[in-house]
């Protein structure tokens, strides 16, 4: 990725949103040739010269102070999670050996499967990256969304599945919706982890296969994909409706889990009491070679 590319991209994104009407300062009359601010007006607002907000968009300013990205997120009226996208993009970036560096392979810690067992009756739940790769699923979430441990290694990806998966569209009942939300998480990944290939070689996938997939990049919008309610119509038991809530793992800084839940006493309640009932998932684990009684 070019990151000062990427940061100029981004702030020409938010000032075009930006209505005049609404930044919160009177600007002179005269046509406008741009939809949204000026790159002047946002100067003013930041507190910082045109030619110097100028350079900015143009990737041509390679340190910029706290106080002006500040400036400028208030000029822009950015979010807490567009402000710290912001901040990554801005932030230099290491050159050396160090930025090659290969990822080290993830793991889920015992515990946190054991939480996902726990789950299994009660709620969905997934433990991902921030690549949106499923390192763990409990039995419930193989059901409701589809099981991502029979899938090849590359293919256990949500966003992947949401995007590429045909039955993903049958399945959320507003995939446009949902796939445009992932874009965003991945467009925010891509902002802390600019030199991950692996997530580049998603994007770079997912742009060649998926029509909407360029126009939502290039909103340059961000989520954290926090939170939020889901329609579903699964192929078995039919329409429901969902909440999740992301939780982050603070022991792994980039793993968090995804829990599903429906309000209690509603019909998509007894609808995912049923999915729960529909099988009962074995834990081959209890079988594996070094518990079986010895043969002796």
């Amino acid at each position: 990725m070019n990151h000062n590319g990427e940061l100029g991209g981004f702030l020409r994104s938010r000032r075009a949103r930006l209505r005049p009407e609404s930044a919160g300062a009177a600007f002179g009359p005269g046509a406008r040739r741009v939809p949204g601010l000026r790159r002047e007006e946002v100067a003013r607002l930041a507190g910082v010269s045109t030619d110097y907000y100028a350079r900015l968009e143009q990737g041509r300013h390679p340190h910029v102070s706290e106080a002006v990205l500040e400036g400028v997120a208030r000029a822009l009226r950015l979010d807490d999670t567009e402000r710290g996208h912001l901040f990554e993009l801005a932030r230099p970036r290491p050159a050396g050996p160090d930025r090659h560096r290969p990822a080290r392979v993830p793991r889920v810690r015992p515990a946190v499967h054991q939480m996902l067992d726990v789950l299994n009756d009660v709620s969905p739940a997934l433990v991902l990256d921030h690549r949106s790769d499923v390192l763990g699923a409990n039995h419930l979430a193989r059901q409701l969304i589809t099981d991502f441990d029979a899938l090849p290694h590359r293919d256990r990806n949500l966003a992947r599945f949401v995007l590429l998966d045909p039955a993903a569209r049958d399945l959320y009942q507003d995939w446009g919706q949902v796939a445009e939300t992932f874009v965003a998480s991945l467009r925010l990944a891509a902002g802390r982890h600019p030199d991950d290939r692996l997530l580049n070689e998603l994007v770079g996938e997912l742009s060649i296969k998926v029509p909407e997939f360029s126009t939502w990049w290039a909103g340059h919008r961000v989520d954290q994909c926090a939170h939020g309610t889901q329609r579903l119509v699964h192929p078995v038991v039919g329409e429901l409706t969902l909440s999740y809530e992301t939780l982050a793992l603070p022991a792994e800084p980039d793993q968090s889990i995804v829990l599903y839940t429906t309000e209690p006493g509603s019909a998509s309640a007894e609808t995912l009491r049923l999915l729960a009932s529909w099988t009962t998932p074995t834990d081959t684990r209890e079988a594996a070679p070094s518990q079986a009684p010895s043969k002796g």
